[in-house]
């Protein structure tokens, strides 16, 4: 007899949680494209193969870099950023979370207690806003994709998102928007599936310690299967929109000069945003149809903010006035970011 007792939206949720959304999406375009024009699946496929090889050497230094960071326990270092006068930690926090290797996620207990502790939201804002944007990692695949100068932008815009939010923050303390900012229960467990963090000083030469070794072991596969996953959906998704979506349409709406192209890019990046790595190529297909440079700027920094496991980690633990905040906070810095790469770039 079948088992009736579980409801069917615990099981729903239970089901969701077995699927992976990436694997899902790309069943989804494949059948798609059987259904719709079955010739055009041979292309797409043979596109996405050609650009995943082409950015193999990347995707092994990228996941090189990130298993090192792991295993020396370099995320010790986050520690640094909440510590003297709340000006420091703002730029300290903005600059660690420009550049450091972790996801929001992976963040949420350490963030959690720093809060409890006392420690301004100030600094905590300008981690929250420029730590989803920009790691190492991407750096590494969107210098490869994109172009240097695009990825240095790109990160420079993290840390001023990060130094102009936890400033506004600092400003507006006391006003009713940042008062008391904390949810009674915060939600403080990770999503990553990651290990607790090493404690204490890193450990560079990790190699000596058979723990560290698993830790860079374990960390490379993971993130192998993340960055191909999500780069073979983003390939194929580049790949039909380069067919399908005409180019007098995306330079009619995103291209252009003035600041619309650059606000419409960072309104549609907010919600059409699947995550940093995938992003990527998506915004270089856009590019070669007539993207405004500072649209994708705006559209890359906005969406990662705004990228589910970056808006999770503030909505575990703070109020939806101070998430809403966060929100407002994204959407102004990534239109000046914007503004400014289009000076530079346009």
């Amino acid at each position: 007899m079948t088992d009736l007792s579980t409801p069917p939206s615990r099981s729903l949720r239970s089901l969701r949680g077995r699927v992976d959304g990436a694997l899902a999406a790309m069943v989804v375009v494949v059948l798609a494209l059987v259904i719709l024009d079955p010739a055009q699946l041979g292309d797409t496929i043979r596109f996405a193969a050609a650009a995943l090889i082409r950015t193999a050497p990347v995707i092994l230094f990228a996941v090189l870099a990130i298993g090192y960071m792991k295993a020396s326990g370099a995320e010790t270092l986050l520690s640094k950023a909440f510590t003297g006068r709340e000006g420091r930690m703002i730029l300290m926090a903005a600059l660690l979370g420009g550049l450091s290797p972790f996801c929001s996620c992976q963040v949420i207990p350490f963030v959690a207690a720093m809060l409890a502790l006392g420690v301004p939201l100030s600094a905590v804002m300008a981690f929250w806003l420029a730590s989803p944007i920009m790691d190492p990692g991407m750096f590494i695949v969107t210098a490869g994709t994109l172009g240097l100068p695009f990825a240095i932008g790109k990160t420079l815009g993290a840390v001023a998102l990060g130094l102009f939010g936890g400033t506004v923050t600092m400003l507006m303390r006391r006003s009713p928007v940042f008062a008391d900012p904390l949810r009674a229960k915060p939600q403080v467990g990770g999503c990553c599936g990651v290990k607790k963090p090493y404690e204490g000083r890193p450990v560079w030469a990790f190699w000596s310690e058979p723990d560290r070794r698993e830790t860079f072991r374990s960390s490379i596969m993971e993130n192998a299967v993340f960055l191909l996953k999500w780069l073979t959906l983003a390939y194929l998704l580049e790949s039909v929109m380069l067919t399908y979506v005409p180019s007098a349409w995306v330079a009619g709406v995103l291209g252009g000069e003035g600041a619309w192209p650059i606000l419409l890019g960072a309104l549609v990046g907010m919600p059409a945003y699947l995550n940093g790595y995938a992003a990527v190529p998506l915004v270089d297909a856009l590019l070669a149809q007539g993207m405004a440079p500072g649209a994708a700027m705006s559209f890359v920094i906005a969406g990662g903010v705004s990228s589910i496991p970056a808006a999770v980690a503030v909505w575990a633990l703070v109020k939806p006035r101070v998430f809403a905040a966060y929100l407002g906070l994204a959407v102004t810095g990534a239109v000046m970011a914007g503004l400014g790469w289009q000076l530079v770039a346009g």
